[in-house]
């Protein structure tokens, strides 16, 4: 069963995804993934060139010189025992890495492990006690659904203290309940790192209406103060966000 579900998952990832490739002159398809000059060769520069036939001309002609002055020395030259060498380290290269990363096993693995089993895992969660925890979901979204509007962020601190940032910011609940949500502090990961998000802590609520809530956390001052943004975000124990609960919520 999981297979199959895997093989559909991929052939409609495949779909999505032609079109995109369809129109451009990247490195063919997952080879623009795996691509290393000691496990295969490329061509093309990663851009854009649509239908160009000039361009097709010099993709041509740099596969022939490809082919010429690299692929088939590499194949036909032979040690004393008549075995290409150096075609056949490239080769045991790509089989080496790309075998394990590329292929339907690890495929098939990876969507049992991280989405099948634990998707099944919490629908018995969620059905056991004739549903109690799924009618706290049904509960926890529709009560977002009715009060998201009426969120606000109030008066935002930042206070430079040693080696840290600390963030204070105030956000008006109004009528709903503030375990509902995570308020978080968010920056863009750099060098193509993991966005930083960093959950705030409520130190209390402030006199009078609207359930106005003060947060509070403390991070590294490594990064410029302006890096960083709160956030109101869904929060529910066992739900998948924002995979089922999409709302987001930005100071601005």
């Amino acid at each position: 069963m999981f297979f199959e579900l895997a093989l559909e998952d991929l052939t409609q990832a495949a779909d999505l995804f032609r079109p995109i490739y369809d129109g451009t002159d990247r490195v063919d398809g997952w080879w623009a993934e795996a691509y290393t000059p000691e496990v295969g060769w490329a061509l093309g520069d990663g851009l854009e060139h649509g239908d160009d036939p000039a361009w097709d001309a010099v993709e041509a002609d740099a596969l022939y010189d490809l082919l010429e002055r690299e692929v088939i020395p590499k194949f036909y030259t032979r040690d004393e025992k008549g075995i290409p060498t150096a075609w056949v380290k490239r080769m045991r290269e790509s089989m080496a890495r790309l075998t394990p990363r590329f292929s339907a096993e690890r495929t098939v693995r990876e969507y049992t492990e991280q989405h099948y089993l634990p998707a099944a895992t919490a629908y018995r969660e969620r059905a056991a006690d004739k549903g109690a925890v799924g009618r706290q979901m049904v509960n926890w979204r529709q009560a977002l659904e009715q009060q998201w509007a009426t969120l606000r962020f109030g008066d935002v601190k930042v206070q430079t203290k040693g080696k840290q940032h600390v963030y204070e910011v105030q956000v008006y609940l109004n009528d709903l309940d503030p375990k509902a949500v995570r308020v978080e502090l968010y920056a863009d990961g750099m060098n193509g790192g993991e966005p930083v998000r960093q959950e705030m802590k409520s130190v209390g609520q402030l006199a009078g209406a609207s359930g106005r809530t003060v947060y509070r956390v403390a991070v590294s001052a490594t990064r410029s103060a302006t890096d960083y943004t709160a956030r109101v975000i869904p929060h529910c124990g066992g739900a998948a966000v924002p995979l089922e609960e999409a709302h987001i919520l930005w100071q601005r």
